[in-house]
């Protein structure tokens, strides 16, 4: 390792990520410092506009209990794929090699890409309609489409300067990010409990009234993507329990204490919008430089991800590259409007990408995990057809129970069709796997020499 760090120079060397390669022990961190990296993705406006439209659906006791199952399912779920990160110390992407197989994980690769690539273009949309918003009120002057354009632009190029340098500079942002952003909550929380009783904000009806299970899939599925792709950070805990723990404080602690105190915030004032929220509140200037910061750091973890498994596809490039392109293509999505179709983007990706890490979890601890090792990446097969397969079964059959026009709305299992394909591809996977190893007498094709 040190003679390949010696050959690095420049951008190359300063850009150092591991982005197709184990993370050495000496640069893999503690749980807390996984945890605030999860913090600065979950202290985001898209987990506190989440927040307020619980509020709109529910009342504040019920909610507590969607915001806690909806958490609880996406920390256990990326707690899982995070130790798998943690043991291999990979991304997500070089991980699924192993299960789909050297040409056959280019697919998945790219479907993961452009998962978090359409995040980021969503949220980057949502930070300059934000920045529009929060001037217009602050100033009484609009800035127009132009002032949009150009706030996207701003915000993207931002997101990328932390980026393209990888884990640690996302750790250092997210420290930076975290503290203000809390402290702007808890503030703008005592402002509304002034107002508002504790007891008479309990005894508020919602005024959208929604099923409990209905708000539990918001939540779930909303962030089930950020579960999924845990090993991306978690390959730089120092152990699985690091991992674990870092998954744990930022999905469970982080998530849902922020959602919740948006919900609250949204059912006191009757307004799901947080930005509204924080310049009613009186915060001003304040409130959009904390949430300026709180977007960028979350977003920039979107396009480090799909960096990542960019870098699986195109393994002659340098990350830091494959990062500056990607982001550049983001602003151009965002400012095509992608975030217009952020709904049905959300229900497509809670149907293709959950699967893979049902499968690639099958895979490794009950089927393969001998082979689960960096140094047999070069025996790995070309395609494994029957994981590919099993990913396009479970696929189709989340997209059956996702309800139309998005799916076809045949049946329902669990009722949220991202858990829906999560435990299909990790079954069907288990079956196939299992079965095949019994008749075969082991996997040939993805064997130890």
């Amino acid at each position: 390792m040190a003679k390949e760090e010696k050959e690095l120079t420049g951008m190359d060397a300063l850009a150092r990520d591991y982005e197709r390669a184990p993370v050495p022990g000496m640069k893999q961190k503690p749980w807390y410092n996984v945890g605030i990296v999860w913090g600065g993705v979950a202290a985001c406006l898209a987990c506190l506009m989440v927040g307020g439209l619980v509020g709109s659906w529910l009342d504040l006791r019920t909610a507590a209990i969607a915001v806690l199952c909806g958490s609880l399912i996406t920390m256990t779920i990326g707690a899982i794929c995070a130790v798998v990160g943690s043991r291999l110390n990979l991304s997500t992407a070089m991980i699924t090699r192993f299960a789909f197989g050297d040409w056959g994980v280019y697919l998945v690769a790219l479907v993961l890409a452009f998962g978090c690539y359409g995040w980021f273009a969503v949220q980057l949309g949502l930070f300059g309609e934000t920045f529009q918003a929060s001037w217009g009120i602050m100033t009484g002057i609009t800035p127009g489409a132009v002032g949009l354009i150009l706030a996207m632009i701003i915000g993207g190029i931002l997101m990328i300067s932390t980026a393209v340098f990888g884990y640690r500079a996302l750790a250092w942002l997210s420290l930076i990010a975290v503290v203000p952003m809390v402290l702007l909550m808890v503030a703008s929380l005592v402002i509304v409990l002034g107002d508002y009783s504790w007891s008479e904000l309990l005894a508020r009806a919602p005024p959208s009234p929604m099923p409990l299970v209905f708000v539990i899939s918001v939540i779930a599925g909303g962030f089930m993507v950020g579960a999924v792709i845990t090993p991306d950070v978690g390959r730089y805990a120092k152990s699985a329990g690091h991992s674990v723990g870092g998954v744990v404080l930022g999905f469970f602690v982080f998530q849902g204490v922020v959602m919740y105190i948006g919900t609250i915030l949204g059912s006191a004032t009757g307004e799901w919008d947080i930005v509204k929220i924080m310049l009613g509140l009186g915060w001003g200037l304040i409130a959009l430089v904390v949430l300026v910061l709180a977007q960028w750091t979350s977003n920039d973890n979107n396009l480090y991800s799909a960096a990542l498994a960019f870098s699986v596809v195109f393994r002659r490039w340098p990350k830091w590259v494959l990062t500056a392109i990607a982001g550049a293509i983001g602003i151009g999505l965002a400012l095509w409007g992608i975030y217009g179709m952020f709904v049905s983007w959300l229900l497509i990706l809670c149907v293709l990408i959950p699967p893979i890490a049902g499968i690639y979890i099958a895979d490794y601890f009950f089927i393969n995990r001998d082979f689960y090792k960096y140094e047999n990446l070069p025996k790995t097969p070309k395609a494994r057809w029957l994981m590919l397969g099993t990913w396009v079964v479970a696929s189709f059959i989340a997209f059956c129970t996702t309800a139309a026009p998005t799916g076809f709305g045949w049946f329902t299992i669990t009722q949220i069709p991202a858990i829906d394909s999560f435990l299909i591809g990790f079954f069907l996977a288990l079956i196939v796997g299992l079965t095949y190893k019994r008749v075969k007498g082991g996997w040939p094709e993805a064997t130890p020499a």
